[in-house]
């Protein structure tokens, strides 16, 4: 699997280009800033970018969207609950910020739902508390999961922003995410990868 980290914008979101070596096509999760120079990155891989998926909308998140789908054609994948929050441009009013328009989504996600990507099958694990409709991104045959804000190395998501619920965070955390295989490698949206045994382990929020 190809895989390239670019932390990007005011926050540092970790924005992941992934790709199949096999086929050569590829998808970009959360392009959340910056998004020239991720365009160029995209560029840099030489992947044909076939999805933009979107963990959750805030605006950390998706500030890069309409820069990568312009440059490349690819499909933005959205969960719906999480539609409101896109429109409204991921809540940066709240903060005074503003970021480019994103266009309407062309995929709603569902829990359960599988993504191909070449020969590679990432499964809708839907993954709310953080935001109303946060996803996680599983990829079972390369032990990989991107979650997004819902789960960091030693940390968890915040859950004062509008849509953000504690209890249904925590289900999503020990039910879901702490259900997959001890070895999977999480790849949160800010800070280092980290694995599911270690969080489970370790992680003093849960």
């Amino acid at each position: 699997m190809i895989l390239t980290t670019v932390p990007a914008g005011m926050n540092q979101t970790n924005c992941y280009i992934v790709g199949c070596e096999t086929t050569n096509k590829g998808a970009v999760i959360d392009p959340g800033g910056e998004g020239k120079r991720l365009v160029r990155e995209v560029e840099k891989s030489g992947l044909d970018i076939e999805y933009v998926l979107i963990t959750h909308a805030h605006f950390d998140h998706i500030g890069g969207i309409a820069e990568v789908v312009e440059a490349t054609g690819a499909k933005l994948a959205v969960h719906p609950n999480e539609r409101p929050t896109l429109e409204a441009g991921g809540g940066a009013a709240l903060w005074g910020l503003k970021v480019n328009p994103s266009p309407p989504p062309d995929v709603e996600l569902a829990d359960g739902q599988v993504i191909e990507v070449g020969e590679l099958d990432f499964e809708v694990l839907f993954t709310p508390g953080h935001s109303p409709g946060g996803v996680t991104f599983y990829e079972a045959k390369e032990s990989i999961a991107f979650v997004g804000d819902v789960l960091f190395s030693r940390g968890v998501g915040r859950t004062d922003l509008p849509g953000g619920d504690w209890r249904t965070l925590e289900r999503s955390i020990k039910e879901v995410l702490f259900a997959l295989p001890d070895d999977t490698v999480v790849y949160p949206g800010h800070g280092p990868k980290t694995t599911i045994d270690r969080e489970r382990r370790t992680n003093p929020w849960v």
